[in-house]
């Protein structure tokens, strides 16, 4: 049972328009964010504080739900997987629970002065990063916050994978000045997981100059210096002025510097999700993507065959065959491809590189064969 002294002071806090909650049980203090700002009130336990702390949060619970034992409850319509009713959210932060909080955060209504208020109540990397998948909070004035937060956390981060998103969503436009993504860039020398977060979050735009393919200016006034619509409907077409232009071959200079060495399977699964990603717009739809031969031979087939827009190509450019087998391969690349090796080894470093190596070097020499090396 709470003291006299807490029920009155809670009672009081609760008085008041509150828009977000939090409870530090180790130092027994609430805390809330309410219009005049942050308030906290001292708790002074009669029992065990494990048990007085559920008192407290039955005491918000039957202010916001109207049950004092209506939390689990509660909770279990609103999960991590975004099943949190829009209409309830701002309630969900007046709980003072965590989980109440990471359901608010993953919610797909989340706005922007929602996602400041969770960010109040719980502000940590997981949290930043659910949230700047939403474009309503990128957008608003909590996007900067979250993005500066990760830029900061990024050297304490351990997580491959949890770098890599931290890298992608920070990139969105608007978020990180130009000065901040070059900082970002220069660091991915010694962090080469950065490489693939530039690869997922700008890859039209990385901060590095690379000059053109020799061929892009062929191609160029072959193809798009005629007015015939079949050669810009043509998306081989367009896919071989992009990939000779300078920010395609910086993108695949990038690929190949990150698929060098690669740290854990994680990355190595995202730098070819990445790679798939910018080759997509020619994948073939009967792609056989769980053999990496197999693939390669389908790519083969598919060039020789009676395909009209491959056609169209090759009947003005026969020579660009290789590269377009190459941008198939491609963009046909998948964690099938790595699911044989992975489900055999947790093997990270040296000894994983070695064993991707069937997977990596076709992939390798389809990035070279697209990529000019003066």
């Amino acid at each position: 049972m709470l003291s006299t002294e807490d029920n009155l002071r809670l009672n009081v806090l609760l008085a008041q328009q509150l828009y977000a909650v939090r409870i530090d049980e180790s130092k027994m203090i609430v805390y809330a964010l309410t219009e005049k700002g942050e308030a906290k009130v001292p708790l002074n336990p009669t029992g065990k504080d494990e048990a007085y702390i559920r008192e407290v949060k039955a005491l918000f619970s039957t202010h916001v739900m109207d049950s004092p034992g209506g939390y689990p409850v509660f909770l279990k319509r609103w999960t991590r997987m975004g099943q949190a009713r829009d209409d309830s959210l701002a309630q969900m932060l007046l709980l003072g629970e965590s989980e109440a909080v990471v359901a608010v955060v993953h919610a797909p209504g989340l706005t922007d002065e929602l996602a400041a208020r969770a960010w109040w109540a719980m502000p940590n990397a997981e949290n930043a990063r659910c949230m700047l998948q939403r474009q309503a909070v990128v957008e608003g004035k909590t996007g900067k916050q979250l993005a500066a937060f990760l830029m900061e956390f990024l050297p304490f981060e351990e997580q491959q994978q949890a770098m890599i998103e931290s890298v992608r969503l920070v990139l969105q436009p608007g978020l990180i000045s130009a000065e901040e993504k070059q900082s970002l860039w220069n660091r991915a020398q010694t962090k080469r997981s950065f490489y693939v977060g530039f690869l997922h979050g700008c890859p039209d735009n990385l901060p590095v100059s690379v000059d053109a393919h020799p061929l892009y200016h062929q191609v160029k006034q072959v193809f798009a210096g005629q007015h015939n619509k079949q050669y810009s409907d043509n998306c081989y077409v367009q896919y071989l002025l992009k990939v000779f232009s300078p920010a395609g071959q910086a993108f695949l200079q990038t690929a190949i510097k990150a698929l060098s060495k690669p740290n854990n399977q994680d990355v190595v699964i995202a730098l070819l999700d990445a790679i798939a990603a910018c080759f997509a717009g020619v994948k073939p739809d009967c792609c056989i993507a769980e053999d990496i031969n197999t693939i390669s031979q389908q790519a083969e087939i598919r060039c020789c065959s009676n395909h009209q827009p491959i056609q169209t190509v090759l009947i003005e450019m026969p020579e660009m065959q290789p590269y377009l087998r190459a941008m198939l391969v491609l963009a046909s690349l998948s964690v099938k491809l790595l699911n044989p090796i992975f489900s055999r080894s947790d093997a990270i470093g040296t000894v994983m590189r070695k064993k991707i190596k069937p997977v990596t070097d076709p992939v390798f020499e389809q990035l070279y064969l697209l990529h000019y090396s003066s």
